[in-house]
């Protein structure tokens, strides 16, 4: 889960509702940019799309059902989930999104934004939704409504060959990059911290960027010892620095993913949970981990607000 402290200009990208699950664009700029079929991505399945279902659709609120759009925010800093490639917004959780609006029948409209003014945006009726890797927690459901999509754990990251000999059970004293507003930055460095103080150990240096693919390259530059993320995003991180970096110790805390909808709109939420249990037997939800890597954290139920630590 992402966030960023620099400013940012938010780009609107629209997909077509009946166009093949894939390719979305956007860019840091202020103009809109109309996202093409998926036939134009050479790294985006075409899932099947399926035919819309009318009556999810009229579960949805009024002024999505008479625009025929629903507005999503994300933050495309946490590949492979969600992140820009040029000027084109790609990654799992938006192939995931897009078929979902197929179903539905309406277009996704996204709003490339900092992570950690998503929830604030859905809770002030500036997106209708967001899908942004966002672990489904007990703080989060007290404020909006979430939609179990996908599950994932912790996974640290070091340089490759591993020289500082990082423990990640014991990181006390050691240099930590992090992504702000992340699970990991606000749940699991504190707690930490707090157990390498009650030890009287060295204090974790935690070092806090608003983009993952800052975080990651403090580590591949030397400047932070590891980092920890979201385990797909860690592990894609180690593919695309080549041999600069390798995953250490095991996965840990596997948590669902949730797609996070307004407190008030609990039909709505129910609609995108009916969606993805539909999705999931057409092929579209599985086309669109595929592509990614995702398959390992496939689920098979798609409640509202599960029950969360």
């Amino acid at each position: 889960m992402p966030a960023r402290p620099t400013a940012r200009r938010s780009l609107l990208v629209t997909v077509g509702a009946l166009a093949a699950v894939g390719l979305t664009a956007a860019g840091c700029g202020s103009d809109s940019l109309s996202g093409g079929s998926a036939s134009s991505s050479s790294t985006t399945s075409a899932a099947p799309s399926g035919s819309a279902d009318a009556s999810l659709k009229a579960m949805l609120p009024q002024s999505v059902q008479d625009s025929g759009v629903l507005r999503v925010g994300t933050n495309a800093e946490y590949a492979p989930n969600e992140f820009l490639e040029g000027t084109t917004i790609k990654g799992m959780d938006i192939d995931i999104m897009n078929a979902v609006g197929n179903k539905l029948g309406v277009k996704v409209e996204y709003s490339n934004a900092s992570f950690d003014s998503l929830i604030t945006g859905v809770t002030s009726n500036r997106y209708d939704a967001a899908i942004s890797s966002f672990t489904i927690n007990a703080k989060r459901l007290e404020a909006v409504n979430m939609v179990q999509y996908y599950n994932a754990g912790t996974q640290w990251v070091v340089a490759k060959g591993n020289p500082e000999g990082i423990d990640p059970d014991n990181a006390c004293g050691q240099t930590v990059s992090v992504q702000t507003g992340t699970t990991q930055s606000d749940d699991d460095l504190p707690k930490r911290q707090e157990a390498c103080k009650t030890a009287g150990k060295g204090e974790i240096q935690v070092l806090s960027f608003d983009s993952q693919e800052d975080a990651t390259a403090a580590v591949v530059q030397g400047r932070a010892k590891a980092m920890l993320a979201d385990s797909p995003i860690a592990a894609y991180a180690v593919k695309q620095t080549g041999d600069k970096l390798q995953l250490a110790g095991d996965v840990y805390d596997a948590a669902p993913y949730g797609i996070v909808v307004p407190k008030a709109e609990t039909q709505a939420a129910q609609a995108i949970s009916t969606a993805l249990g539909e999705i999931a037997k057409d092929g579209a939800y599985k086309a669109a981990l595929t592509p990614w890597g995702g398959d390992n954290g496939a689920v098979t139920e798609f409640p509202v607000n599960p029950a969360a630590s």
